[in-house]
């Protein structure tokens, strides 16, 4: 089963402000929020999303490392 995170745990997890979280997600470059009431105004992301995108991050970050 998934775990689901909402945006204060995103935060802390990635280090981005809430309007980046949003911005990169609408951009097709963060994992999208899903939504978990009708109305849509509440909603959560899939941890394992969230922590897959830092991962990606941190590889990122190191590949650009010269040995």
């Amino acid at each position: 089963m998934s775990q689901l995170i909402k945006l204060p745990d995103v935060i802390k997890l990635t280090g981005l402000s809430s309007s980046s979280v949003y911005r990169l997600a609408s951009n097709g470059e963060f994992p999208k929020p899903i939504k978990l009431t009708a109305g849509g105004r509440s909603s959560a992301w899939i941890a394992e999303e969230v922590n897959q995108w830092v991962d990606e991050r941190i590889q990122a970050s190191r590949a650009d490392e010269v040995a």
